[in-house]
């Protein structure tokens, strides 16, 4: 599945599509959830992570990335000097599938809207996609470990192909991988920002030039003229 931009809402915004997934009852794990898991975050926000779906805490608290798999991701934005309350955190489903499998494509499909909202709102600068199943659901992609660390672009938004936290926990090794990668959208985020105030400092120097140029011309052709009558003399 590959991502569709959703048609217009009026007057959309984050907190009415959150009310929307809590009473969400689009696919069969509305009947088995405790609490739908919208997402968290803040506008504006140039990181989205996006995962696979909540698991037991996330289902209990009603919040992204609160159990162990949050706390591996907390630790790993931290090396990557990326605050958790900069980025919005959501998942392909918003509610926990039985004893945590993986969502069904349908599950997938009746929660696509509401994501493709939250992207079309937040406007992220990338996206982060933590795991296979999202990886899959957005990009159409067969392997993380093939494409990790590398940013992507498709129809104009780029993307950030990382592993899930859940997998630092079960195999160390991996805490490295996520650290790197989260480090390099960080440093990536980081560079780009640089650069918006370089650019912001050279149009504004551009234009204080402008300015003082056209404050000083007629000045200057003034003198030019009475220059010219005293040489005449």
């Amino acid at each position: 599945m590959m991502v569709r931009m959703p048609q217009e809402i009026t007057n959309d915004s984050l907190e009415k599509i959150a009310t929307e997934v809590r009473g969400c009852l689009l696919c069969k794990l509305s009947r088995s959830r405790k609490n739908a898991v919208p997402g968290e975050g803040q506008l504006p926000a140039k990181i989205m992570l996006i995962g696979e779906a909540p698991g037991k805490n996330e289902d209990e608290k009603g919040q992204p990335f609160v159990g162990a798999a949050g706390k591996a991701l907390d630790l790993a934005l931290e090396k990557s000097g990326i605050p958790r309350q900069s980025v919005f955190i959501t998942n392909i489903a918003k509610c926990r599938p039985p004893d945590n499998r993986i969502p069904e494509p349908e599950e997938q499909i009746a929660c696509r809207p509401y994501l493709d909202r939250q992207i079309s709102l937040i406007s992220p600068q990338i996206i982060c996609i933590l795991g296979n199943t999202a990886y899959s659901s957005l990009l159409g992609g067969k392997s993380v470990m093939a494409d990790r660390g590398k940013i992507l672009k498709r129809d104009g938004q780029e993307y950030l192909i990382t592993i899930h936290p859940a997998a630092a926990i079960y195999n160390r090794n991996f805490r490295s991988v996520l650290e790197d990668d989260l480090s390099l959208l960080g440093q990536e985020i980081e560079k780009r920002q640089k650069n918006s105030v370089h650019s912001r400092s050279l149009d504004n120097l551009e234009g204080y030039t402008q300015q003082r140029e056209q404050q000083q011309g007629p000045g200057k052709e003034k003198k030019r003229i009475m220059k010219k009558k005293r040489s005449k003399k």
